[in-house]
């Protein structure tokens, strides 16, 4: 139902990237988080093709509420290679690419920002699409809960009936897990023809 709302989606382009990360915390009076680690899918003919991961030694400490989430600890994370030992990799895999991001708002400005910390190049990008912004009017129709940033990506999961990739690590978030999860739902709400019965 509503399949109109979903009209955003149709608009992706068959090839593009997804990116998530997972971060030593949240925002706060110290600034934006680290990256821990950050996650690349790559769609190709709308169909996942490739998934990688960097793990990446952050500066700022993981917090305890970070480490639950993505179970990761301080002294795992300081055998990491640095941010930008890793760019070059990572950018490669940027360049020139749609970047679909579940949370646009968090994830992008605290890339951004690693970028410019370690004074690195952004490489050329056909631009950012938010899938958590995307859906939130098609969500709204459909009686599911979102937050101010849209509906989560574990909702998305469970109301289009997808299989859930972080079923088998005890619900610990993955940068690569997360963003393949990601890609799954931005192409199964790409097909605006699906038929789901609307909450009531």
């Amino acid at each position: 139902m509503y399949k109109e709302l979903l009209w955003i989606f149709t608009q992706l382009p068959d090839d593009y990237i997804v990116l998530d990360t997972e971060t030593t915390g949240l925002p706060d009076e110290n600034g934006l988080p680290d990256i821990v680690t950050l996650g690349i899918t790559v769609v190709r003919h709308r169909e996942i093709a490739t998934s990688t991961e960097f793990q990446i030694r952050p500066q700022k400490p993981i917090s305890a509420e970070a480490q639950s989430i993505h179970g990761i600890t301080n002294e795992q994370a300081a055998e990491f290679e640095s941010f930008d030992a890793q760019w070059q990799r990572i950018a490669e895999y940027l360049k020139d690419q749609l970047i679909v991001i579940h949370n646009a708002s968090f994830d992008w400005p605290i890339l951004r920002d690693n970028v410019e910390r370690y004074e690195l190049v952004m490489p050329q990008i056909q631009g950012v699409f938010c899938s958590q912004k995307a859906a939130i009017p098609w969500a709204q129709a459909m009686n599911l809960p979102c937050s101010h940033r849209g509906p989560s990506l574990d909702s998305l999961t469970e109301l289009l009936a997808i299989e859930n990739r972080r079923a088998g690590t005890d619900g610990v978030h993955g940068a690569s897990i997360d963003s393949q999860q990601a890609a799954q739902v931005a192409e199964v709400m790409r097909n605006s023809g699906i038929s789901i019965k609307s909450r009531t």
